[in-house]
This record gives structure tokens, sequence and C-alpha cells, in this order.
């Protein structure tokens, strides 16, 4: 996965095995699977995307599909956190790549996650937030950081 590809819009990398990102696109989910990439992670709601059905991309890419619907502030919570750190922890479920559009929704519950199942304080959560996809000019910023006090 080091040598996995930085075309992807808003790419970061959190850790060895975690990529966060906007929307990949077709060629650069099977570049994915090509760089070793075992699980994709969409947090987008399904009637957000119809550009081509991403599950059956992955799938044919050889990843395992994961969907994990994120529509907004209301969507930052145990629930989904406690789902994302089941599909990074099942067998085989890194290397991943976390996406939504534009990676904010990934880096907010990404800082749910560091704080409230990993035990980060939320200075430290936030931070975490910020380096996977969170835009600190959205209002998602403000409701994430809420939501780690």
């Amino acid at each position: 996965m080091a040598d996995y590809p930085n075309e992807l819009n808003n790419v970061r990398r959190f850790g060895a095995d975690i990529v966060t990102a906007g929307q990949p696109s077709r060629a650069q989910l099977v570049a994915a699977g090509e760089a070793g990439v075992r699980t994709v992670v969409n947090l987008r709601p399904a009637r957000e995307f119809d550009e081509f059905d991403e599950a059956r991309a992955v799938a044919d890419a050889g990843m395992r599909y994961v969907n994990i619907p994120v529509a907004g502030p209301d969507d930052i919570d145990d629930r989904h956190a406690r789902d994302l750190d089941d599909a990074l922890a099942a067998a085989g479920g890194t290397p991943a790549l976390v996406h939504c559009a534009s990676s904010n929704r990934v880096g907010a519950l990404m800082a749910y996650r560091a704080r409230h199942l990993q035990g980060e304080n939320a200075e430290r959560a936030l931070e975490i937030g910020l380096n996977t996809g969170l835009d600190p000019q959205s209002p998602l910023y403000e409701a994430t950081r809420s939501k780690l006090d």
C-alpha cells in the first residue's frame, strides 16, 4: 500500500493501513485493489451517488465493500463509529480506503471514533479528524467538535 496513488480527491493517510479520501472513480477503485487495499468503506448514503455501481466495482476489483451511510451530523454517533471500527478491525479489514464525497464526513467519524471508542482526549480526536479530512470551514466541524466534549 506504500505505492497507493495520491490522485484521489483530498487523500490522506492514517497510519500504515488506512487511506481516507473523497469519492473515488471506478479506475481509482481498481488501482486501490491493485495496491493492496482489501476493504472500501463508503460513508455516502445510497441516494447520494449513482454514477456507477460502487459495490460491484469494489467486488470486481477483489475487495470487500462496506457501506455506512452518514448523511450529516446526526449520523456521527456511537452506532456508525462502531460500524466503522468493526469494518476496519475485521479479518482482512485493512488496508482500507474510507471515503465519502469529500472526506469531510470521514474525518468527522474518525474523530468521533477516536474519542468515544479509542479513548483519545477531545483535542487529539479533533486532530485525527482534521488529519483524515474534516474541513474546519464546514458546519460539520463545529457539530463534530461539540460531540467530542
